[in-house]
Protein backbone atom coordinates (compact mmCIF):
# COMPACT_ATOMS: atom_id res chain seq x y z
CA UNK A 1 0.00 0.00 0.00
CA UNK A 2 1.61 2.98 -1.08
CA UNK A 3 0.87 6.13 0.88
CA UNK A 4 1.73 10.14 -0.16
CA UNK A 5 3.41 11.45 3.35
CA UNK A 6 3.19 15.37 1.71
CA UNK A 7 2.38 17.67 4.42
CA UNK A 8 0.21 20.53 3.34
CA UNK A 9 1.19 23.97 4.16
CA UNK A 10 -0.98 26.84 5.90
CA UNK A 11 -1.06 28.41 2.53
CA UNK A 12 -4.30 30.73 3.06
CA UNK A 13 -3.19 34.34 3.98
CA UNK A 14 -5.69 37.36 4.98
CA UNK A 15 -4.53 40.52 5.23
CA UNK A 16 -5.55 44.24 4.33
CA UNK A 17 -3.46 46.24 1.63
CA UNK A 18 -2.97 49.46 2.34
CA UNK A 19 -5.05 52.68 0.31
CA UNK A 20 -3.87 54.56 -2.61
CA UNK A 21 -4.12 58.00 -3.05
CA UNK A 22 -8.03 59.08 -2.46
CA UNK A 23 -9.32 55.66 -1.25
CA UNK A 24 -11.39 55.24 1.58
CA UNK A 25 -10.35 52.33 3.06
CA UNK A 26 -7.56 49.51 2.25
CA UNK A 27 -8.08 46.39 0.46
CA UNK A 28 -9.67 42.99 2.22
CA UNK A 29 -7.16 40.69 0.22
CA UNK A 30 -6.41 36.76 0.30
CA UNK A 31 -3.21 35.05 -0.36
CA UNK A 32 -2.92 31.35 -1.24
CA UNK A 33 0.96 30.43 -1.26
CA UNK A 34 1.83 28.11 -4.06
CA UNK A 35 5.53 27.35 -4.15
CA UNK A 36 8.75 28.75 -2.78
CA UNK A 37 11.49 30.09 -5.56
CA UNK A 38 15.04 29.60 -5.35
CA UNK A 39 15.57 33.73 -4.47
CA UNK A 40 13.25 32.89 -1.02
CA UNK A 41 10.21 34.37 -2.62
CA UNK A 42 6.95 32.55 -3.29
CA UNK A 43 4.57 32.16 -5.91
CA UNK A 44 0.61 32.94 -4.99
CA UNK A 45 -2.31 33.60 -6.49
CA UNK A 46 -4.28 36.69 -4.85
CA UNK A 47 -8.13 37.27 -4.25
CA UNK A 48 -9.15 39.81 -5.77
CA UNK A 49 -5.55 39.94 -7.80
CA UNK A 50 -6.87 43.12 -9.88
CA UNK A 51 -6.29 45.11 -7.06
CA UNK A 52 -2.36 44.42 -6.37
CA UNK A 53 0.33 45.59 -8.35
CA UNK A 54 3.96 45.55 -7.81
CA UNK A 55 5.16 47.45 -4.93
CA UNK A 56 2.29 46.75 -3.02
CA UNK A 57 2.65 45.58 0.70
CA UNK A 58 -0.79 43.45 2.72
CA UNK A 59 -0.37 43.59 6.04
CA UNK A 60 -1.20 40.49 7.54
CA UNK A 61 -0.49 41.14 11.30
CA UNK A 62 1.92 44.48 11.49
CA UNK A 63 1.69 43.78 15.19
CA UNK A 64 4.51 40.39 14.62
CA UNK A 65 5.78 42.04 11.81
CA UNK A 66 3.65 40.13 9.11
CA UNK A 67 3.74 41.66 6.47
CA UNK A 68 3.93 40.98 2.28
CA UNK A 69 5.31 43.03 -0.60
CA UNK A 70 4.45 41.86 -4.32
CA UNK A 71 7.86 42.24 -6.17
CA UNK A 72 6.18 41.05 -9.12
CA UNK A 73 2.95 40.20 -11.00
CA UNK A 74 2.90 37.79 -14.52
CA UNK A 75 0.23 38.27 -17.34
CA UNK A 76 -1.83 35.78 -15.88
CA UNK A 77 -1.99 37.76 -12.29
CA UNK A 78 0.42 35.30 -10.29
CA UNK A 79 2.19 37.04 -7.92
CA UNK A 80 5.96 36.53 -6.28
CA UNK A 81 5.89 38.38 -2.71
CA UNK A 82 8.54 38.26 -0.08
CA UNK A 83 8.47 39.22 3.52
CA UNK A 84 8.64 43.06 3.75
CA UNK A 85 9.56 43.53 7.33
CA UNK A 86 12.43 41.13 7.96
CA UNK A 87 10.16 38.07 8.43
CA UNK A 88 10.14 35.22 6.05
CA UNK A 89 7.20 33.76 4.52
CA UNK A 90 7.08 30.20 6.09
CA UNK A 91 7.58 32.21 9.58
CA UNK A 92 4.33 34.34 8.59
CA UNK A 93 2.62 31.19 7.61
CA UNK A 94 3.20 29.26 10.66
CA UNK A 95 1.81 32.27 12.69
CA UNK A 96 -1.22 33.26 10.81
CA UNK A 97 -2.06 30.56 8.03
CA UNK A 98 -4.94 28.86 7.61
CA UNK A 99 -5.47 25.83 5.06
CA UNK A 100 -6.03 26.68 1.31
CA UNK A 101 -9.57 24.78 1.62
CA UNK A 102 -11.29 24.22 -2.31
CA UNK A 103 -13.04 26.66 -3.26
CA UNK A 104 -16.35 25.13 -2.76
CA UNK A 105 -15.52 24.79 0.89
CA UNK A 106 -13.58 28.57 1.10
CA UNK A 107 -16.70 29.71 -0.68
CA UNK A 108 -19.21 29.48 2.12
CA UNK A 109 -16.77 29.70 4.94
CA UNK A 110 -13.12 30.38 6.14
CA UNK A 111 -10.57 28.25 7.18
CA UNK A 112 -11.34 27.27 11.13
CA UNK A 113 -8.77 25.83 13.61
CA UNK A 114 -10.16 22.11 12.69
CA UNK A 115 -9.31 22.06 9.40
CA UNK A 116 -5.62 22.30 10.26
CA UNK A 117 -6.08 18.74 11.42
CA UNK A 118 -8.84 17.36 9.45
CA UNK A 119 -7.15 18.53 6.29
CA UNK A 120 -3.97 16.71 6.70
CA UNK A 121 -3.55 12.92 6.27
CA UNK A 122 -2.35 11.48 9.97
CA UNK A 123 0.84 10.34 8.26
CA UNK A 124 1.83 13.93 6.66
CA UNK A 125 5.82 13.99 7.31
CA UNK A 126 7.02 15.79 4.31
CA UNK A 127 6.01 20.00 3.98
CA UNK A 128 5.13 21.37 0.56
CA UNK A 129 1.47 20.84 -0.57
CA UNK A 130 -1.10 23.56 -0.68
CA UNK A 131 -3.95 21.29 -1.00
CA UNK A 132 -4.07 17.67 0.66
CA UNK A 133 -3.89 14.33 -0.87
CA UNK A 134 -7.90 13.51 0.05
CA UNK A 135 -7.78 9.42 -0.28
CA UNK A 136 -5.34 9.81 3.16
CA UNK A 137 -7.99 11.45 5.17
CA UNK A 138 -10.16 8.36 5.48
CA UNK A 139 -7.17 6.52 7.57
CA UNK A 140 -6.87 6.80 10.92
CA UNK A 141 -3.71 5.31 13.58
CA UNK A 142 -5.53 2.67 14.62
CA UNK A 143 -6.62 1.50 10.96
CA UNK A 144 -3.42 1.66 9.56
CA UNK A 145 -2.17 -0.89 12.52
CA UNK A 146 -4.67 -2.92 11.72
CA UNK A 147 -3.68 -3.23 8.07
CA UNK A 148 0.01 -3.23 8.83
CA UNK A 149 -1.09 -6.26 11.06
CA UNK A 150 -3.18 -8.37 8.54
CA UNK A 151 0.38 -8.45 6.73
CA UNK A 152 -0.03 -5.60 4.23
CA UNK A 153 2.97 -3.52 3.64
CA UNK A 154 3.09 0.16 3.79
CA UNK A 155 5.62 2.75 1.57
CA UNK A 156 5.75 6.06 1.69
CA UNK A 157 6.14 8.64 -1.64
CA UNK A 158 6.31 12.11 -1.61
CA UNK A 159 4.30 14.47 -4.06
CA UNK A 160 2.94 17.45 -3.04
CA UNK A 161 0.05 18.54 -4.52
CA UNK A 162 -0.29 21.75 -6.18
CA UNK A 163 -3.45 23.85 -6.69
CA UNK A 164 -3.55 22.81 -10.90
CA UNK A 165 -4.08 19.25 -10.06
CA UNK A 166 -7.67 20.25 -9.22
CA UNK A 167 -8.77 22.66 -12.38
CA UNK A 168 -11.38 22.07 -14.04
CA UNK A 169 -10.46 21.25 -17.78
CA UNK A 170 -11.80 24.10 -19.93
CA UNK A 171 -10.65 23.02 -22.87
CA UNK A 172 -12.55 21.03 -25.68
CA UNK A 173 -10.19 19.01 -26.63
CA UNK A 174 -8.03 17.61 -23.38
CA UNK A 175 -5.35 17.46 -25.62
CA UNK A 176 -5.08 21.06 -24.95
CA UNK A 177 -4.90 20.87 -20.92
CA UNK A 178 -1.86 20.95 -19.52
CA UNK A 179 -1.40 20.21 -15.64
CA UNK A 180 1.62 22.24 -13.54
CA UNK A 181 4.47 20.73 -12.53
CA UNK A 182 4.48 18.85 -8.69
CA UNK A 183 7.48 18.44 -6.95
CA UNK A 184 7.89 14.56 -5.85
CA UNK A 185 10.48 11.77 -4.81
CA UNK A 186 10.25 8.26 -4.20
CA UNK A 187 13.43 7.00 -1.91
CA UNK A 188 15.61 3.69 -3.34
CA UNK A 189 14.18 1.83 -0.04
CA UNK A 190 10.97 3.07 -1.34
CA UNK A 191 11.33 1.61 -4.49
CA UNK A 192 12.78 -1.27 -3.57
CA UNK A 193 10.30 -2.40 -1.26
CA UNK A 194 7.12 -1.81 -4.06
CA UNK A 195 9.55 -3.89 -6.37
CA UNK A 196 10.20 -6.75 -3.97
CA UNK A 197 6.20 -6.99 -3.02
CA UNK A 198 5.31 -7.20 -6.83
CA UNK A 199 8.27 -10.20 -6.98
CA UNK A 200 6.97 -12.03 -4.51
CA UNK A 201 3.47 -12.06 -6.04
CA UNK A 202 1.85 -8.74 -3.87
CA UNK A 203 -0.30 -6.46 -5.30
CA UNK A 204 0.09 -2.81 -5.47
CA UNK A 205 -2.54 -0.52 -4.01
CA UNK A 206 -2.11 3.59 -5.13
CA UNK A 207 -4.01 5.63 -1.84
CA UNK A 208 -4.97 8.73 -4.20
CA UNK A 209 -4.59 9.64 -7.76
CA UNK A 210 -1.21 11.70 -6.20
CA UNK A 211 0.40 8.07 -5.70
CA UNK A 212 -0.58 6.80 -8.61
CA UNK A 213 1.10 9.68 -11.07
CA UNK A 214 4.04 9.48 -8.99
CA UNK A 215 4.33 5.79 -9.23
CA UNK A 216 3.45 6.02 -13.26
CA UNK A 217 5.79 8.82 -13.85
CA UNK A 218 8.69 6.55 -11.94
CA UNK A 219 7.59 2.93 -13.56
CA UNK A 220 9.74 1.37 -16.07
CA UNK A 221 8.65 0.05 -18.77
CA UNK A 222 8.01 -3.64 -17.27
CA UNK A 223 6.84 -1.90 -14.17
CA UNK A 224 9.52 -1.64 -12.35
CA UNK A 225 9.66 1.32 -10.36
CA UNK A 226 12.97 3.56 -10.44
CA UNK A 227 14.28 5.78 -7.52
CA UNK A 228 13.17 9.26 -8.58
CA UNK A 229 13.56 12.99 -7.44
CA UNK A 230 12.66 15.87 -9.66
CA UNK A 231 8.72 16.77 -11.00
CA UNK A 232 5.87 15.40 -12.76
CA UNK A 233 3.36 16.91 -14.56
CA UNK A 234 2.12 13.53 -16.06
CA UNK A 235 -1.88 13.85 -17.78
CA UNK A 236 -3.42 10.19 -17.18
CA UNK A 237 -6.14 10.08 -19.25
CA UNK A 238 -8.40 6.89 -21.13
CA UNK A 239 -6.20 5.14 -23.14
CA UNK A 240 -3.01 5.36 -20.74
CA UNK A 241 -1.22 2.39 -20.18
CA UNK A 242 -0.70 1.50 -16.08
CA UNK A 243 2.28 -0.01 -15.38
CA UNK A 244 2.28 0.24 -11.74
CA UNK A 245 -0.23 0.00 -9.84
CA UNK A 246 -3.14 -2.79 -9.51
CA UNK A 247 -5.92 -0.96 -7.39
CA UNK A 248 -6.38 2.85 -6.45
CA UNK A 249 -8.49 4.07 -3.46
CA UNK A 250 -9.32 7.47 -4.23
CA UNK A 251 -12.57 9.99 -3.45
CA UNK A 252 -15.77 10.51 -5.62
CA UNK A 253 -14.35 13.63 -7.68
CA UNK A 254 -15.97 16.29 -9.72
CA UNK A 255 -17.09 16.32 -13.01
CA UNK A 256 -15.32 17.89 -15.96
CA UNK A 257 -12.10 17.39 -13.68
CA UNK A 258 -8.45 15.66 -14.96
CA UNK A 259 -9.19 13.11 -11.55
CA UNK A 260 -12.13 12.00 -13.36
CA UNK A 261 -10.63 11.36 -16.37
CA UNK A 262 -7.55 9.57 -14.00
CA UNK A 263 -10.12 6.75 -12.67
CA UNK A 264 -11.72 6.69 -16.11
CA UNK A 265 -8.29 5.21 -17.48
CA UNK A 266 -7.77 3.05 -14.42
CA UNK A 267 -11.03 1.31 -14.35
CA UNK A 268 -12.81 1.52 -17.36
CA UNK A 269 -15.40 4.65 -18.61
CA UNK A 270 -18.66 2.43 -18.29
CA UNK A 271 -17.73 1.23 -15.36
CA UNK A 272 -16.74 4.66 -13.40
CA UNK A 273 -20.30 6.09 -14.84
CA UNK A 274 -21.87 3.18 -13.48
CA UNK A 275 -20.33 3.91 -9.92
CA UNK A 276 -21.08 7.80 -10.30
CA UNK A 277 -24.52 6.95 -11.12
CA UNK A 278 -24.69 4.98 -8.05
CA UNK A 279 -22.90 7.52 -6.04
CA UNK A 280 -25.72 10.06 -7.10
CA UNK A 281 -28.19 8.18 -6.20
CA UNK A 282 -27.21 6.81 -2.93
CA UNK A 283 -26.27 10.19 -1.45
CA UNK A 284 -22.32 9.77 -1.38
CA UNK A 285 -20.40 12.91 -0.72
CA UNK A 286 -17.98 14.34 -3.23
CA UNK A 287 -14.09 15.16 -3.33
CA UNK A 288 -12.20 16.78 0.00
CA UNK A 289 -14.21 15.42 2.85
CA UNK A 290 -16.27 12.85 0.61
CA UNK A 291 -16.74 9.24 0.36
CA UNK A 292 -14.30 6.84 -1.17
CA UNK A 293 -14.01 4.04 -3.73
CA UNK A 294 -11.68 1.14 -3.77
CA UNK A 295 -10.96 0.61 -7.78
CA UNK A 296 -9.19 -2.34 -9.41
CA UNK A 297 -7.14 -1.78 -12.81
CA UNK A 298 -9.29 -3.14 -15.96
CA UNK A 299 -8.04 -4.93 -18.50
CA UNK A 300 -6.10 -3.18 -21.67
CA UNK A 301 -8.86 -4.10 -23.58
CA UNK A 302 -11.61 -2.22 -21.70
CA UNK A 303 -8.92 0.62 -20.96
CA UNK A 304 -8.50 1.44 -24.43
Amino acid sequence: MVLNDTRVLPAELRGVRPPRGSEAGGVEVTLTLLERRADGSWKAFARPARRLREGDTVAIDEGTGSVLRVIDKDENGALSVVGAWGLSIEAIMERHGGMPLPPYISGSRPPDEQDLSDYQTVYASRKGAVAAPTAGLHFTPELLDAISASGVAIADVTLHVGAGTFLPVKSADIAGHHLHEERCEISEGTAERINESRANGGRILAVGTTSLRLLETAAGKDGTIKPYRGATRLFIKPGHRFRSADMLLTNFHLPKSTLFMLVCAFSGLALMKNAYEHALAAGFRFYSYGDACLLYRASESLNS
